[in-house]
């Protein structure tokens, strides 16, 4: 259920990036409306009409793109191996699987394989995310106090 990511070539990341500040400059120009957006192709005149969420998206994907990092879009319902969910979460498998018998990360078993919800594990990314600011936080807190800064 998981696409191949897209991984952009130097002209394409070129693109990319010029698409990403038009992209951006528009949602910056307009914040609160349309709820649908209207795109035209450049050559033909073709009209596209998107929700202004799904440009949003693109803009993400714009940027990995821009930045020579490949993309793949992974619908939130999408159920993942362990290698998938791993390679997802830039870890090791063994580490991940660790992760899932800890009820870090929610998983089900279909016979003997374990199959991870792609919304659980990016709820644990943001989870891990917010727990790693608060260390930050914390360590910088406590270097401030011991006048080490």
């Amino acid at each position: 259920m998981t696409a191949a990511p897209l991984q952009p070539n130097s002209p394409d990341a070129i693109a990319a990036r010029d698409a990403l500040h038009r992209v951006r400059r528009y949602l910056r120009r307009h914040p609160d409306n349309p709820a649908r957006i209207r795109i035209v192709a450049e050559e033909t005149r073709e009209e596209l009409v998107m929700p202004r969420a799904a440009v949003e998206l693109l803009a993400a994907i714009l940027a990995h793109m821009a930045a020579g990092r490949g993309v793949s879009v992974v619908p939130a319902h999408a159920e993942l191996t362990t290698q998938e969910a791993a390679d997802l979460l830039n870890v090791s498998r063994p580490y991940l699987i660790g992760l899932l018998e800890a009820g870090e990360i929610e998983y089900r078993l279909v016979g003997t394989h374990r199959r991870v919800r792609a919304e659980s594990l990016l709820e644990y990314r943001r989870k891990d995310d917010q727990r790693r600011r608060a260390a930050a936080d914390e360590l910088s807190a406590m270097t401030r106090d011991l006048g080490l800064d």
